[in-house]
């Protein structure tokens, strides 16, 4: 099915009837769908791209928590696995902030990991969209810092629930549970 568009400039409501009769005059068999103004047109347009936009960063949210919820689960499986070690350091002295502090850089650093890994692959991805999306830029720092903060944020409350719990080992349990 082709069709026709016709952009015409004027007030609608005194255009359009002008033009449903010059049409008809000119072929009773064409058929005028719509009459939109210009406003309604870029609306239409855009509707479809605030759509995959906000879908976009739904995809967004869901990658980040799925990620916060990966780091936990390694970050309380390792403070698992290394309980003897947490019970040998605690009654050779070492204190709950130190404990915390050696699980929160075992999670930093896999996070650290990841940003030296995504942080390329993301400016990659700008790239190739902004040949594609309009007004893109290729990479846009700020972007680019509010979400290695919001990383840090959701890593730092993924990983103090674990670094709590090793802190709060007592040594003489964890050095009976081997």
């Amino acid at each position: 099915m082709s069709g026709i568009q016709l952009l015409v400039r004027g007030d609608r409501q005194n255009l359009e009837p002008q033009l449903r009769r010059a049409l008809a005059d000119v072929d009773p068999n064409l058929t005028i769908i719509s009459v939109e103004t210009m406003e309604q047109q870029v609306a239409n347009n855009f509707d479809q791209q605030r759509m995959v936009a906000r879908l976009a960063g739904s995809f967004g949210m869901i990658a980040l928590l799925l990620a916060a919820i990966g780091l936990y689960g390694v970050t309380a499986y390792t403070v698992a696995r290394r309980t003897s070690e947490i019970g040998v350091r605690m009654a050779l002295g070492a204190n709950r902030a130190s404990i915390a502090r050696l699980v929160l850089r075992g999670a930093f650093l896999q996070v650290a990991i990841g940003l030296l890994v995504g942080i390329p692959v993301a400016i990659g991805a700008g790239r190739l969209m902004s040949s594609s999306l309009f007004e893109v830029r290729s990479w846009d720092p700020s972007v680019l810092a509010i979400s290695i903060l919001l990383l840090g944020i959701s890593a730092a409350a993924a990983s103090l629930l674990p670094a709590s719990r090793a802190a709060s080992t007592d040594p003489v349990t964890a050095l009976r549970t081997d």
